[in-house]
């Protein structure tokens, strides 16, 4: 791979039951290209299901499906999920209380990646999430 050419894939999920984990296995591919380390690439797969089960389950969108897009830079993996659903207010964070069995997702993603942005609109969300490769994640 050049150096300067980032290397793209994008997928094209509908929104149906345990379809997430078809994007886990080219993030798990990427990752390793990467040189990621196991708990990286499981700290990888574990935001992008968090993510794409989010566009799942709160985007309320009338297209039965979210965009997948992973592109490998020179030093992170940057993934994206787009979904095509009314938008959030990015600004409200989820107010999690102890014990709730729900509503950790966004939190975790942030815990887990290196980097977390949403760019949303009523026309749709757009997450980007990106993991740096080691040192910093072994």
């Amino acid at each position: 791979m050049s150096a300067n050419v980032p290397k793209r894939v994008e997928l094209e999920i509908p929104i149906a039951h345990d379809k997430e984990l078809e994007a886990t296995k080219i993030a798990e591919q990427l990752a390793a290209e990467l040189e990621f380390g196991p708990d990286c690439v499981a700290e990888i797969k574990l935001a992008l299901v968090e993510g794409i089960i989010n566009a799942f389950e709160h985007s309320g969108s009338a297209i039965q499906k979210v965009f997948v897009e992973f592109t490998i830079h020179d030093e992170e993996l940057e993934v994206i999920v787009q979904d095509f659903g009314q938008g959030f207010d990015a600004a409200n964070k989820p107010n999690v209380r102890p014990l709730q069995k729900r509503g950790y997702g966004r939190m975790l993603m942030e815990s887990l990646m290196d980097e977390v942005n949403y760019f949303t609109s009523p026309q749709g969300t757009r997450l980007v999430m990106k993991k740096r490769r080691p040192p910093k994640c072994a």
